[in-house]
């Protein structure tokens, strides 16, 4: 992935340490592809688990030097700030609980931090954080990776424009199909920590995928959400959290949204979806079939718009990496976001201004994503009562 028009050069690669990912974290290996694909991180320093031991089997496993595989966050943000070859950036893919301290550690000592998703597991961790975070010179990304695909990025591109004219109608719906039953009883790791309040926060699906699916609501249309109203419910008996989502958004300006989200929904693996409505148009993406994205002029025929294809602006060309017709999808739009970073980073090291084309979730983007579930979760406490964002 390129970006036409600049003068970057190609830097040393970043050396990038990790939090959580160990033996077992599906996201963990996630991002180390996601890091590597364009060939601008190196993983040299890690703690991995929340035990020493885990950690070190981990890290023994990724081949990282045993010198630099730690017991804890702490001591690996101590004392590689104190390497003159030290990490430059780290990754945090902890459950959600372990997000706040953790990128604190690291920040403070102006280490750039990628973190996954959400921010925090509560408002109050997200706000210290971004205090932290606005102190620091160190950068804050989020890894939301849906807004790295490039059909979303034309879709963001074609509202920017006034394609779809004045925005009025915003439907996101993100349905899944593997928390149907209790899996979490059965010890399965994924699901015991998502679906525990004291790791994952107040919300289930809110937090894990509604949140995602509130964020490329954002991420296409930059509209604000005012209030909402949620009806979130919790199907599978003894569970702690919601497992399924029914929201009412009302954004400023006068727009209105649906966004539904399920982990509870038979037939759908990961169903993320958006359709977009505005005065002169409308739009709909399919995380599905990532490489399309539909586009109707009002009175006109539905036209299809395909990466690097014939319709396609040079938001989508920019981060794509492959030719027409040879699909794209989830590990290289997780890519997009660790190589915007190192943009990010590159630019940082050598002072020079960053490339406005870079787009990447903040600090910001976190804290919006943690108000929209305790917002959620609010509302529907109150009988799905709006409630204001």
């Amino acid at each position: 992935m390129t970006i036409e028009g600049t003068t970057e050069t190609r830097a040393p690669r970043i050396r990038l340490g990790m939090v959580g990912g160990g033996a077992g974290a599906f996201i963990g290996g996630v991002h180390r592809m996601a890091a590597r694909l364009d060939d601008r991180f190196d993983l040299v320093a890690g703690a991995l688990s929340s035990t020493a031991e885990k950690s070190i089997a981990s890290a023994r496993d990724l081949g990282l030097d045993p010198d630099r595989a730690y017991g804890t966050f702490e001591e690996m943000a101590e004392k590689e700030a104190a390497r003159s070859d030290g990490i430059e950036a780290v990754s945090i893919v902890t459950p959600n609980h372990m997000h706040y301290p953790a990128a604190k550690a690291f920040l403070e000592r102006g280490i750039h931090v990628i973190c996954d998703k959400p921010l925090t597991s509560n408002l109050t961790d997200a706000l210290k954080l971004k205090k932290v975070a606005d102190d620091s010179k160190a950068l804050f990304i989020l890894t939301h990776n849906y807004t790295g695909y490039p059909m979303v990025r034309q879709a963001r591109e074609m509202v920017a424009n006034g394609e779809l004219g004045t925005l009025r109608v915003v439907q996101a719906e993100y349905p899944q199909d593997w928390l149907t039953e209790a899996v979490e009883q059965t010890g399965a790791k994924q699901a015991v920590w998502r679906t525990d309040p004291a790791q994952s926060g107040a919300g289930g699906s809110t937090g894990d995928i509604g949140t995602h699916a509130y964020n490329l609501a954002s991420f296409i249309t930059g509209l604000t959400l005012d209030s909402l109203a949620a009806d979130l419910d919790s199907f599978v008996e003894g569970r702690r959290l919601d497992d399924n989502a029914h929201v009412m958004l009302r954004f400023g300006g006068g727009a209105k949204g649906m966004l539904w989200c399920s982990q509870v929904a038979p037939g759908h693996e990961n169903g993320l979806k958006i359709r977009v409505y505005g005065t002169r148009g409308g739009i709909e993406w399919v995380q599905a079939d990532p490489n399309y994205l539909w586009f109707t002029p009002f009175g006109e025929q539905k036209r299809l718009i395909t990466r690097n294809g014939a319709g396609s602006g040079a938001a989508a060309a920019r981060v794509s990496r492959v030719p027409s017709g040879h699909p794209e999808g989830y590990l290289e739009a997780f890519a997009t976001i660790y190589t915007e970073a190192a943009h990010a980073i590159h630019a940082a090291r050598t002072g020079t201004p960053l490339d406005p084309a870079v787009i990447y979730p903040t600090i910001d983007d976190g804290v919006k994503g943690v108000t929209f579930v305790e917002a959620c979760v609010a509302s529907s406490k109150a009988n799905g009562a709006w409630t204001k964002v």
